[in-house]
């Protein structure tokens, strides 16, 4: 397991101009999605996949979440970038994904940002969306 990079959404664009072998996981749930959006990733040249660590209203964890993960069959030379609302589950996620042998990014201030860093997040930092 390697040390897990974390980079505030603010520096996301930068970080791509460094790594185009990336790829984006957004791990909050459904009604995350859909009440405040999605990140989209295609403009910047980063596929962008979803799968939930935590599931419903109740943010109950996802115990399918690794099989999920797996099912994308993402190569191992992807660097794979978490995201979730403020940086938390997608830590989480990141540190789990990296004991697969994946080399792992957590995105602080997520999709919605965080206070505590100071970071508007990938929506208030004008990354695309959906």
């Amino acid at each position: 397991m390697s040390e897990i990079l974390e980079i505030p959404s603010s520096a996301i664009k930068k970080y791509l101009s460094e790594n185009s072998n990336a790829v984006l996981i957004d791990v909050r749930t459904k009604e995350e999605w859909d009440i405040v959006g999605m990140p989209d990733g295609d403009p910047l040249g980063l596929p962008t996949f979803f799968i939930s660590y935590q599931i419903g209203k109740e943010r109950v964890l996802n115990v399918n979440f690794i099989e999920e993960f797996k099912d994308l069959d993402i190569d191992k030379t992807k660097k794979i970038l978490f995201i979730c609302r403020s940086g938390a589950r997608s830590l989480s996620t990141a540190k789990m994904i990296n004991e697969l042998g994946y080399e792992t990014v957590n995105i602080l201030g997520g999709f919605e940002g965080s206070a505590v860093i100071n970071d508007a997040g990938w929506k208030g930092n004008g990354l695309p969306c959906k």
